[in-house]
């Protein structure tokens, strides 16, 4: 089944959303300023990319903590475990790099873990913007780190927002 293509424009870039009607393969930001005319969905487009286009928009506004998706990542069976302990990262929360190894059982893995977290294939809804240094310092992400301090800013916005 061939790939399709879609952006949306959020609040920290555009994003670029793949997949079909097996599922989101990828999104990632698109670093290109030159990108000034948007592919929207039309009738062809699969209903999973326009849910996750309605579910990203309705995160961004601050409706959404959770997403309901059918995910198609590709990636080797390590990086697959690593990102199924980052969908287990409560909206609002934080884990350090330490803490994933540990849930993974191997602590000695470290660096092969925050290897496959750079590898994260699916922007936001697989939140590895939610692993922080084991000092609280926000260490690298595929977006850049502002985007990983706007993301956890968000959430926290978010999260203290639906206690009033």
């Amino acid at each position: 089944m061939n790939l399709e293509t879609i952006h949306y424009k959020s609040p920290i870039g555009i994003a670029e959303i793949t997949g079909n009607e097996n599922g989101i393969q990828s999104i990632s930001v698109v670093n290109n300023d030159s990108l000034t005319t948007l592919i929207n969905a039309t009738s062809n487009t699969p209903n999973t990319l326009k849910n996750c286009v309605t579910q990203l928009d309705e995160f961004f506004k601050g409706k959404r903590t959770k997403f309901d998706l059918k995910l198609n990542p590709q990636g080797t069976i390590f990086q697959q475990k690593v990102w199924k302990e980052l969908l287990k990262i409560p909206f609002g929360k934080t884990k350090s790099y330490l803490q994933q190894t540990k849930q993974i059982g191997d602590i000695k893995a470290i660096r092969a873990v925050a290897s496959a977290n750079g590898k994260n294939p699916i922007w936001i809804i697989i939140p590895c913007h939610r692993v922080i240094g084991s000092d609280g310092s926000l260490t690298g992400y595929a977006g850049g780190v502002w985007r990983k301090k706007w993301l956890l800013d968000h959430e926290s916005g978010c999260k203290q927002q639906t206690l009033f």
